[in-house]
């Protein structure tokens, strides 16, 4: 299974964008399905329902971290890992706003999730399957894009 399937299909088993996505690869560097399921579980709805940053693009964030994240310090507040991590997050981003116009939950799909009658919107109307199911794919998609950039020389 492919990293936008097995997306998929942790979605469809009912787990949010964030979760869909970080579990898609958490096996790729040594963690735990229910490890990722459990960090990512608060980023749903854009942010614990807050509707800010998507939930699948947050979820493509911690993959970015799972690859170049910093592990080890020099005693500086940022070094190499850190710049190239929030190179290509900020880059993510770019790519996924440049797509759907947004980054914004609230946005994506017109909706205040914060409120239960337009959650309730959401699902009359299948936005998380078929909304959010597209934001997962492109999520994920856009990280493996990156993954595969070349990363410059010595960081």
């Amino acid at each position: 299974m492919n990293h936008v399937e097995a997306g998929h299909d942790f979605h469809d088993r009912g787990f949010g964008c964030a979760q869909a996505v970080l579990a898609a690869f958490c096996q790729d560097y040594g963690m735990y399905v229910q490890t990722a399921l459990k960090i990512s579980t608060g980023f749903g709805s854009g942010m614990g329902r807050l509707c800010e940053v998507c939930g699948a693009l947050t979820g493509g964030f911690m993959v970015l971290g799972l690859n170049y994240g910093k592990v080890n310090t020099d005693g500086s507040i940022y070094g190499p890992a850190t710049e190239i991590t929030y190179t290509l997050t900020a880059k993510l981003a770019e790519m996924f706003k440049e797509k759907h116009g947004t980054i914004y939950c609230r946005d994506l799909l017109g909706l205040d999730l914060s409120q239960a009658d337009q959650r309730n919107i959401a699902i009359e109307r299948n936005y998380f399957v078929e909304r959010c199911g597209s934001y997962i794919q492109t999520s994920i998609k856009m990280v493996e894009v990156l993954l595969e950039t070349p990363v410059p020389e010595g960081e």
